[in-house]
């Protein structure tokens, strides 16, 4: 329950508060004296959206506080706790602030959280109904979600089946749409990657073939150079056979090594230096040797080298193809063939994907025939609890229909079967809900924004709050001048059912109707000061004759009035018996 709020710097308000308590509060004033504003700071403490444009002039920023006494084990109080919130005996402590500049912050039970977190709180401490709640309730959407939520789990357990197969459906049809209006791109880029791939697999290029051959057509092409090198060095190291008088290069090392080798014994450096002479003899002959083979075994073979010439062609129109180098071609081979098989099997996917939308499609039908046969009994039980509440609201012969139908298509259009039929559907069914209104007995039923008038609309609209206040409990209920456009005996009827209510409830009526405030437990009077702003003291809790000249003031325009006077205390007296 609401036990207090204190609102600072809102609106017209500076620094007020408002005493609640337990039964039925109306909340009266003169028109612009920032009734209100209490919705308004009830709304912020609830998490709604917060509008700098609020914040009194002057001011820096707003605050509104409230106490909401909750049981422990409430699951406000349980989700509150768990965010680090404690409770004050048995309370919990909320508050929000609102700067000029546009930033929020809201704490709860002494712990700063996030503003999302008082919407979560508040599904379960209040729920509030006013003229935006009314009008939303003239969309068939917002109808169709408002019996959902009076069937309860009848429709939320298919609901939530059906939602979830209806987002499935919609990937898969994306998804196959995608795969056959680029299938045609998807087939030229295949026949892209497959000729690629035919030429690399007949041109067989191996891993480091490029540079290997271009080292031996270097080789070849100078074969004849590198001969005549060889055999000159070969002929300075070992000797020319053709020229025995002919120093050579082995001759003098050995010479020298024969000279150091015979007084070797006498000095070691010496004899150090014949064994590195030694070594480089040895070396020497050595590489004197590995000359000779090479002169032998080179080859200036002309045919082998435009064998070689004409592979490297090959493997360079790969290589300006593919990749810059072999290794590159390689790759590109094997991510492509790879590509290649994924689009090659676009054919299989959307044959996969086809087969999965129908039978996803034969799903839908059959949960939307679910959800047509809950809503269906709940349209039953919702109609006719409404048109009760209507009778209780100087409406006796009126009665409410709750029309379910569905929207016939082609069978060759985006469509689920139900019942037979091939209908429209979507995320929340193939229902479309359409709340409608006999006034009185011979009158076609109508759509409620059409066969109602204003005072008609709001009492239309009152019962059916009653009734989901009925069938979703919360401790405190909000009504924001439900009661336009209502006035006379319908009036007092529409006090006589708030009151009602306010036996399981706690109900707050911020209203402009007598009638209606005469019957509430307390009733507060928001008034501003002589300088236009609504203080402490601006709020007050009307009680005796403080009572009877509001109420006057309400009735005539005029407190002092003998016949409001006597018209408001009738309107009491009416209450305090009629309940």
């Amino acid at each position: 329950m609401l036990e207090e709020m204190r609102i600072r710097s809102l609106g017209v308000i500076d620094d007020a508060v408002v005493e609640l308590s337990p039964g039925f509060t109306a909340v009266t004033g003169e028109t612009g004296a920032g009734k209100t504003m209490v919705v308004t700071s009830l709304g912020l403490l609830l998490g709604g959206r917060a509008d700098p444009a609020l914040v009194r002039i002057g001011a820096k920023s707003a605050v509104v506080e409230g106490r909401i006494s909750v049981g422990p084990q409430a699951p406000a109080a349980v989700r509150a706790e768990e965010a680090g919130a404690e409770l004050d005996d048995g309370a919990l402590l909320i508050s929000r602030t609102l700067s000029a500049e546009g930033r929020s912050r809201a704490h709860v039970g002494g712990r700063s959280v996030p503003v999302g977190l008082l919407a979560e709180l508040a599904d379960d401490l209040v729920a509030v109904h006013g003229q935006t709640d009314q009008q939303g309730l003239l969309r068939p959407a917002r109808q169709r979600q408002a019996l959902d939520r009076y069937a309860g789990d009848t429709v939320a357990v298919p609901l939530a089946k059906y939602t979830a197969a209806h987002r499935r459906l919609r990937a898969v049809a994306t998804e196959l749409d995608e795969l056959t209006t680029r299938a045609r791109e998807r087939s030229q880029e295949a026949d892209l990657l497959r000729f690629g791939l035919d030429e690399i697999a007949a041109a067989e290029p191996q891993p480091g073939e490029d540079t290997e051959l271009a080292a031996e057509a270097e080789r070849l092409g100078h074969a004849e150079a590198l001969a005549s090198a060889a055999t000159l060095a070969h002929a300075a190291l070992a000797g020319n056979p053709e020229d025995p008088e002919g120093v050579d290069a082995t001759t003098l090392v050995a010479g020298a090594h024969r000279a150091l080798e015979a007084v070797r014994s006498h000095d070691r450096e010496l004899a150090g230096l014949a064994e590195r002479i030694g070594e480089i003899g040895i070396l020497m002959a050595d590489v004197a040797g590995e000359l000779a083979g090479y002169a032998d075994g080179l080859d200036a073979d002309p045919l082998r080298l435009a064998a070689v010439e004409e592979r490297r062609a090959a493997l360079n129109h790969l290589t300006r193809k593919y990749g810059q180098d072999i290794a590159a071609v390689l790759a590109w081979a094997e991510e492509s063939a790879a590509r290649l098989a994924e689009l090659d099997g676009d054919d299989d996917r959307i044959g996969e994907l086809t087969a999965e939308r129908d039978a996803l499609r034969t799903e839908l039908g059959e949960l939307a025939q679910t959800l047509t046969d809950a809503r269906t009994e709940s349209a039953k039980r919702f109609a006719d609890a409404v048109t009760a509440e209507l009778a209780e609201l100087a409406m006796p012969h009126a009665r409410v229909i709750v029309e379910i139908r569905q929207t016939e298509v082609a069978e060759d259009a985006d469509g689920i079967e139900v019942g037979g039929r091939t209908v429209a559907y979507g995320p929340a069914g193939a229902d479309e809900v359409e709340l409608l209104l006999a006034p009185h007995p011979g009158a076609p039923p109508r759509p409620i924004a059409k066969g109602a008038s204003g005072g008609e609309l709001s009492r239309v609209m009152l019962a059916v709050e009653v009734v989901f206040a009925g069938s979703a409990p919360v401790p405190t209920y909000l009504f924001d001048e439900v009661d336009a456009g209502v006035g006379g005996k319908a009036a007092v009827e529409v006090g006589r059912r708030l009151a009602r209510l306010a036996k399981s409830a706690q109900v707050v009526v911020v209203t402009h109707l007598p009638q209606v405030a005469a019957f509430a437990d307390r009733q507060l009077l928001v008034a501003k000061t002589n300088d236009g702003s609504v203080t402490r003291s601006g709020v007050t809790v009307l009680e005796g004759e403080e009572r009877v000249r509001e109420l006057s003031r309400m009735l005539a325009g005029q407190e002092d009035s003998e016949t409001a006077r006597a018209h408001a205390e009738e309107l009491l007296e009416t209450a305090r018996t009629g309940n």
